[in-house]
C-alpha cells in the first residue's frame, strides 16, 4: 500500500465513487495483476471492477469506511485507471475528480 500519511490511500472515496473499466490484458490470467476474481468481463477486450457499475458504487477491493479509514485491497496490483486517478495531482492533494468523489461521501476536499 502507498504512504501511510498521503491521504489518497486511505480515503476511498474515489473508489465508492466511479466506474472502473480496464483492458482485459490488465487481469491476472491474461499476463497482468489484477486478480480475475474482481472483475467481469464486459468484452473480448474490456473488463470492469466488481462493485463499481452499481447505483452507489464500491469497488469490490476496497476495505474499511469511506472517509474514516479506507484503503485499496489490491493496490499493488489496482488496474491502470486506479493508479492514474489524480496522478496528476501534487502528493496529497485531490485533483477535481476526486474533489467531486469527496463531495459525493460527504468530505471536504484536500
Amino acid at each position: 500500500m502507498g504512504a501511510p500519511d498521503n491521504p489518497c490511500t486511505r480515503c476511498g472515496a474515489c473508489c465508492a465513487s466511479f466506474r472502473v473499466d480496464f483492458a482485459r490484458a490488465e487481469l491476472e490470467g491474461e499476463g497482468g495483476s489484477v486478480p480475475a476474481g474482481l472483475a467481469i468481463e464486459l468484452t473480448a477486450q474490456l473488463c470492469r471492477m466488481r462493485g463499481t457499475d452499481h447505483a452507489r458504487p464500491r469497488c469490490a477491493a476496497l476495505v474499511g469506511t469511506v472517509g474514516v479509514q479506507a484503503r485499496c485491497g489490491i493496490y499493488e496490483w489496482r488496474p491502470s485507471p486506479c493508479r492514474e486517478f489524480g496522478a496528476r495531482a501534487p502528493l496529497g492533494l485531490g485533483d477535481e475528480a476526486c474533489t467531486r468523489a469527496r463531495a459525493r461521501h460527504g468530505l471536504p476536499p484536500l
